[in-house]
């Protein structure tokens, strides 16, 4: 009978299991889930089904034969609210913002040995204060940050400047090929993209060495200007010269990793990339999502990384 089956896996091979408030009990032979012989489930397991399960609207009305706005109207029964977590000991955090639209987003701290949630905020841009107040939440809850891994917006380096901070090797190269392209014509361009390709497995010495080698050979093209019609002149390869800024400015905190003080830090942000890649596909989903309900869905998944859904 349609309504035996079981909500969660969705198999025919339950048994009664007694009666509860007159009900008939049923219990899955697969999974060994319990649930009255109703034809929805509670809220929140429709929830953990939606969200957990990746089951689509659609798929759920389907699935237990009721209207699409039923079960929107059961989901929005479930309260899911995010709470800064108690935190103790320390160690290396990851720290960024991903961002849906314009003025739209989240600030989330991930501990770097565990992946565990240190901080989650919603934000409408990306502002230095963001980031203060996630640093000092996350001490004021009893961590302890040993460094701070970061991707590149360059007044927090100053902002942080009493913290070991690694800047993102990744996104440092990336940063050269938007300025020089995944295949730059000019030689001394090809030269620095190959030098910044090696970045993430070479030593600050290598680096460094080889990188003041390069600025020393290409000086001429570095510094080649062209007479414009008014009379004035400029650099000739601005975008060239951009990298090496970049480079210049970022050199400080690109091995900080490396140091004997930060044994153990890593030299990206990937740990919090996979983190805001997965959330996004959860979210793909579900298209068509309005912006309350997209804020119950993050913290949820975001609660499930704490403490999966019972």
């Amino acid at each position: 009978m349609r309504k035996s089956k079981c909500p969660v896996c969705g198999s025919s091979h339950t048994v009664k299991n007694g009666k509860r408030k007159g009900k008939q009990v049923y219990k899955c032979a697969d999974c060994g889930y319990q649930f009255r012989n109703d034809r929805l489930p509670d809220d929140f397991l429709l929830w953990k089904l939606y969200q957990g399960n990746k089951q689509t609207v659609k798929e759920l009305a389907e699935q237990f034969d009721v209207s699409e706005s039923t079960i929107k109207r059961r989901l929005r029964n479930v309260s899911i609210e995010w709470e800064q977590p108690s935190l103790s000991g320390g160690g290396f955090v990851h720290l960024d913002a991903t961002y849906w639209g314009r003025n739209w987003g989240i600030m989330l701290a991930l501990d770097d040995a565990t992946g565990r949630v240190l901080y989650l905020e919603f934000i409408k841009n990306e502002t230095n204060a963001d980031y203060e107040s996630a640093v000092r939440s996350i001490e004021e809850r009893g961590y302890e940050i040993k460094g701070l891994i970061i991707d590149g917006k360059q007044s927090l380096f100053g902002i942080f400047n009493d913290y070991k901070v690694q800047m993102c090797q990744f996104h440092m190269k990336q940063i050269i090929r938007r300025y020089l392209t995944l295949n730059p014509r000019l030689k001394a361009a090809r030269a620095l993209k190959g030098l910044t390709d090696s970045l993430t497995t070479a030593s600050r010495g290598t680096f460094e060495q080889s990188y003041r080698a390069w600025k020393e050979e290409w000086n001429g093209v570095l510094n080649r200007r062209t007479q414009l019609k008014s009379g004035r002149t400029q650099y000739t390869h601005k975008r060239l010269r951009s990298a090496m800024h970049s480079i210049d400015f970022y050199l400080p905190y690109l091995f900080t990793c490396q140091t004997a003080a930060c044994e153990g830090m890593p030299n990206t942000n990937n740990k919090i990339e996979g983190t805001f890649t997965d959330l996004k596909k959860n979210l793909n989903n579900h298209g068509g999502m309005t912006e309350e309900n997209r804020k119950r869905f993050i913290c949820g998944f975001f609660l499930a990384l704490i403490k999966p859904l019972a």
